[in-house]
């Protein structure tokens, strides 16, 4: 038997955990590029994120069901040729809808090959010490890929083009998949019975938040009580109950709904879509901001977008801290709050706002509460789960994060763009239609941002374990 150097094997994943979490930064400073230049509608431009985000949080459960029946390494290569080729067909895409389809296939890709990846550092490492060391570099990589993704998006659309955003995944995908093989060993989850993935759960559960989206979407432009919006918003509820009825049924359920009974688990679930929601709308709109009415190149942007995630990184390390010293819930509430002055700062910046004075404080109290708001909520998702549910209860809680985000930020940037059509037929001038669109929707970030404080309320008080702690600080 060949042995294989784990430490070789987390160089493999890290490398690829980066490159995924690279991507979902890096297109938020191309946003107005590609708007430009395929002739994107204001309310369609959002698909372009909320496709790969609900692909990605809706597949991410069965992702990781295949991952341990099928093998954990082939399936991580298996994601890496999917996003790899997603990638490059996303680089030449022309019609919007092209590029839509292909951000929904990548979600997908990156929906097969994180969980395998986890898994993988999972049964590589033994608990303690090392598995901690890994975990660590795990998520330290995957946050600086989220860091560096706005300076490197920015230099590729300001030297390049935007398709460069996509296309430089290309390379990484294909050389790891090559070396994958030769480097990490292939395990899997033994069992006796028949291997059940659950397809028609999470087809249901995607489609109907799919239908869900895409109504909030068409409400816009047609209105609240057209028949496809109310179509659409019935059959993704239809969907969804079906999903509930699929899961309670089923033998071997994609999401066992008996982990709802937990409270921790319920509102950590709750919490972390609530921040999806706030943080990609943030991130999406304040980035057309800088860009469509301050003027910045996307470079320009994805520097000031710096100092939030260096505020994000310090405030993982911080937030875990102060948990160990004085428990979940008044981290989460305090950080909470430091959302809400963050968005509200920002919603007060203009064409001529000095940076430094009015965007920069915003930028990196948000980022800083963001963090702190995620590190307690992922504590409190496993805190009284089983541990043969560990993993179910984590998977559900991340794709809570990704579904609520992509929710969220339908909502949020369909009524700004709402608020901007009726300031133009009012007879504002398009500068300030978009400044008042941008102040609706970061207000209205707040809003979700605040609902995180009635979440906390509702949560237990927990004083977490030192595993917990670095459980907790991979995820945040």
């Amino acid at each position: 038997m060949v042995q294989r150097n784990p430490w070789a094997t987390l160089a493999v994943l890290a490398v690829a955990q980066f490159m995924v979490v690279l991507d979902v930064t890096i297109v938020n400073v191309a946003l107005p590029s590609i708007q430009q230049d395929l002739a994107f509608s204001a309310s369609g431009l959002q698909w372009v994120v909320s496709a790969y985000t609900l692909l990605f949080g809706g597949f991410l459960l069965l992702g990781g069901r295949v991952a341990d029946l099928l093998g954990r390494r082939r399936l991580f290569v298996i994601g890496l040729l999917v996003f790899g080729v997603t990638s490059l067909l996303a680089g030449l895409a022309q019609p919007p809808e092209q590029l839509i389809v292909l951000r929904a296939v990548q979600g997908l890709g990156g929906a097969l090959l994180s969980p395998a990846a986890f898994a993988i550092l999972t049964v590589t490492f033994a608990q303690g010490r090392d598995r901690n060391i890994a975990m660590g570099v795990w998520g330290g990589l995957a946050g600086l890929g989220g860091t560096l993704g706005v300076i490197a998006g920015g230099l590729l659309v300001d030297s390049l083009s935007w398709r460069w955003i996509f296309l430089v995944n290309v390379p990484f995908a294909v050389v790891l998949a090559v070396i994958v093989p030769m480097i990490v060993a292939e395990s899997r989850t033994t069992t006796t019975g028949r291997r059940t993935f659950d397809i028609a759960g999470a087809l249901l559960s995607t489609g109907g938040l799919l239908a869900i989206v895409l109504g909030v979407i068409r409400a816009e432009p047609l209105g609240w009580s057209s028949f496809e919006v109310i179509a659409l918003l019935v059959g993704g509820a239809a969907m969804l109950t079906a999903f509930v009825r699929v899961e309670a049924r089923s033998a071997a359920p994609l999401v066992p709904l008996t982990l709802f009974k937990s409270r921790s688990l319920t509102t950590s679930m709750l919490a972390l879509a609530l921040n999806g929601a706030a943080f990609l709308a943030m991130f999406f709109l304040t980035a057309i901001f800088l860009q469509q009415v301050r003027g910045l190149t996307a470079l320009e942007t994805g520097l000031e977008f710096l100092p939030m995630g260096f505020a994000a990184i310090a405030s993982a390390v911080l937030s875990s801290q102060l948990v160990t010293r004085f428990g979940t819930k008044p981290v989460q509430i305090g950080a909470a709050a430091l959302s809400i002055v963050g968005l509200l700062l920002l919603s007060r910046a203009d064409a001529t706002s000095s940076y430094v004075t009015s965007i920069l404080p915003g930028l990196v109290l948000f980022g800083i509460g963001i963090i702190a708001v995620g590190t307690p909520a992922s504590i409190a998702a496993v805190s009284d789960v089983r541990h043969e549910q560990a993993g179910a209860a984590s998977g559900v809680v991340n794709a809570g994060y990704q579904v609520g985000g992509a929710v969220g930020l339908a909502v949020i940037t369909t009524l700004s763009t709402s608020h901007v059509q009726g300031l133009l037929a009012a007879g504002s001038n398009p500068q300030d239609a978009l400044v008042g669109g941008f102040e609706r929707g970061l207000l209205l970030a707040a809003i979700f941002a605040a609902a995180n404080i009635l979440t906390a309320l509702a949560a237990p008080r927990l004083h977490p374990t030192s595993e917990q702690m670095a459980e907790a600080a991979v995820a945040a």
